[in-house]
């Protein structure tokens, strides 16, 4: 017992100087005054928002948007993006003349990706706001009532965070939105904005906003014709999608975040020859030969990243025991898994939030039933209604002993407090997706840790993940199932040859399947879960088709992974007619060719006669 509890704060007092170490390494050596902030300022974002110093992309970005350059901050998650931009807008706004007033209008536009990411920018910007009452913050997105956001918009809002669809939405059939005064737009985490698909609208938005300078200069306009308009575009990674939105929306930007070596490896910018060309002929360009660093695509040094390989069948099971070890490691925490369908975290969610073990609990008293994790459980994904999403979003936020089943929903830019561990069950879509999952912990030089779930047929995807810079260490699995006691049916093995053979495994796996059937509302999501899980894992693109192939899963064993003891019929009826149906479109077209060649060749022989 003296070794163990001389061994853990050994353990403790370790993790406190790696900590500390990756800390330093974050932080600047100034003060968020001596950057050129307002006084008042500095001092609510040390009083209430306990920021001692700024980090060191706010460091270096703070000063140049104070200068009124376009800027294109590219830096890891969890490093202060949001301060870095909000902090020199109020900066700007507090001490305008004449006195900003609500009735003037929107003068900063903030554009994110998800209502979740939009409501924690409103959240940090009213911090902020607290000793400047007279600059009003608002948001506008998707889900919430348009009528009541159409009264606040008429009202007026000074700084406006907004979900791209609604906002275009409101650009072009809300008369009262007042954004003649506009002088900054900002895109936040914008490689997810064109990842999602919002690229026209970001092209109309910035159609509709004009050009890059006030032109109207009317009587009532509190910003003077000319002044040129900012744009600043902030993003964790950088691929074409963002130089497509980089010479759509930015004017000889300056880059923060990335060094000149690294610059020079990976990025080249082009300014205008002249001064006063258009700002379409800067690029950003990508050099894919490169091999970027790791902090060049946003992972936290001090994040420490592990695989979990493990067979199909034994997923659910591997899923499981990893996190009540979390738990009962360090019981107050929290822990995101994250799915790759919104099917799947519905099923995971009502099995965690039912399934009680031992499964053959004697207790008869509803309240003293012992749930398999003792924690709360919540679910984030785009199908639910906002209110839920709302409650689930702010709910976890605020609680210490946690866990969070999410679609990549909540992959883009949000900050749970004190998340320390990532795990993702299902692989992301892209390489560039990993990085913004893992981004959700070791935010602010906090340690975290990431567990990624792979099948033996899936492990090449750990080169594609080296490419960018992101080296994993295999996770002791057996050493963690063998931690936990043994059924007093289950016989003793003294050497257990595989995963699937563990005792604990194998008991789990049985209780897990007993809860399914035994409830036809868990079984029937349970099958929903299977068909979207290989619609989804189907749908792989580019480089990673190669490695995630359908024909190579064993569907039975995928059933298995989802508590069911054998492969849904519907799904295996389904796909056969799809196959059955391809195989005769394709017999038909071949028919079809073969009598287009008899016809043509009849007709020429026909012309020959003649």
């Amino acid at each position: 017992m003296m070794k163990r509890a001389q061994q853990s704060a050994r353990e403790t007092k370790q993790e406190a100087k790696d900590a500390s170490k990756a800390k330093s390494g974050l932080f600047a050596s100034c003060s968020f005054s001596s950057l050129g902030l307002d006084t008042k300022l500095s001092d609510q974002l040390k009083e209430r928002m306990g920021f001692e110093a700024p980090t060191l992309v706010q460091a270096q970005a703070i000063p140049v948007i104070l200068s009124g350059r376009d800027v294109l901050v590219n830096a890891p998650t969890g490093t202060g993006k949001t301060i870095a931009y909000l902090a020199p807008l109020i900066h700007h706004l507090q001490g305008h003349s004449p006195k900003v007033d609500r009735s003037h209008g929107t003068f900063a536009l903030v554009i994110v990706p998800t209502r979740e990411l939009c409501l924690q920018v409103y959240e940090t910007l009213e911090k902020l706001l607290h000793r400047f009452h007279w600059i009003v913050p608002g948001y506008v997105m998707g889900g919430e009532k348009k009528a009541k956001e159409k009264a606040r918009l008429r009202k007026g809002i000074s700084i406006l965070i907004a979900t791209p669809g609604r906002l275009l939405d409101h650009l072009k059939n809300t008369a009262s939105f007042v954004h003649k005064n506009l002088r900054w737009v900002i895109f936040d985490e914008a490689d997810s904005i064109l990842e999602l698909g919002y690229g026209k609208e970001i092209e109309q938005i910035i159609k509709l906003l004009g050009s890059g300078q006030n032109e109207q200069g009317e009587e009532d306009d509190i910003v003077p014709k000319g002044i040129q308009k900012q744009n600043l575009l902030l993003s964790a990674t950088l691929n074409d999608k963002v130089n497509d939105l980089a010479k759509l929306s930015l004017d000889d930007p300056v880059m923060i975040g990335l060094d000149n070596t690294k610059l020079q490896q990976n990025l080249s910018i082009e300014s205008p020859a002249a001064p006063d060309s258009d700002a379409e002929d800067m690029v950003i360009h990508v050099n894919k030969s490169a091999n970027p660093l790791s902090e060049d695509y946003g992972i936290p040094s001090q994040l420490v990243q592990r695989y979990l390989r493990v067979p199909c069948g034994a997923r659910l099971v591997a899923l499981l025991s990893v996190l009540k070890n979390l738990f009962e490691r360090e019981a107050s925490q929290k822990v995101v898994v994250f799915f790759s369908t919104r099917d799947a975290v519905d099923f995971h969610y009502s099995l965690l939030s039912e399934f009680q073990w031992p499964p053959n609990s004697e207790t008869e008293e509803e309240g003293t039933k012992e749930l398999f994790l003792k924690c709360k459980t919540f679910r984030l994904h785009g199908s639910m209604e906002q209110e839920d999403r709302r409650s689930a979003f702010g709910t976890f936020k605020t609680e210490k002993q946690a866990v969070l089943l999410s679609t990549d929903v909540a992959a883009r830019g949000l900050d749970f407090p004190k998340v320390r561990c990532i795990i993702q069950y299902d692989c992301p879509g892209e390489a560039t997706e990993y990085v913004h999952r893992v981004g959700r912990t070791a935010r602010i030089g906090e340690k975290g840790e990431a567990l990624l779930f792979l099948q033996p047929i899936e492990i090449d995807y750990l080169k594609e993940l080296k490419k960018h810079g992101a080296s994993l260490t295999e996770y002791p699995l057996m050493k963690v199932l063998d931690k936990f006691p043994i059924p007093g049916n289950m016989p003793r093995i003294k050497k257990v040859l595989s995963l699937e053979s563990h005792p604990w495994v194998i008991s789990l796996q049985r209780a897990l399947e007993s809860l399914t059937y035994a409830e036809p509302k868990m079984k029937s999501l349970a099958k929903n879960a299977f068909v979207s899980w290989v619609r989804g894992y189907a749908a792989h693109k580019g480089e990673l088709k190669s490695i995630f192939v359908v024909k190579k899963l064993h569907l039975g064993h995928v059933a298995k992974s989802f508590a069911l003891r054998e492969q849904p019929s519907l799904v295996g009826k389904s796909h056969h007619k799809e196959t059955m149906k391809r195989k005769r479109d394709e017999r038909q077209k071949g028919q079809q060719g073969k009598k287009r060649k008899k016809m043509s060749g009849t007709g020429n022989r026909s012309t020959q006669k003649t």
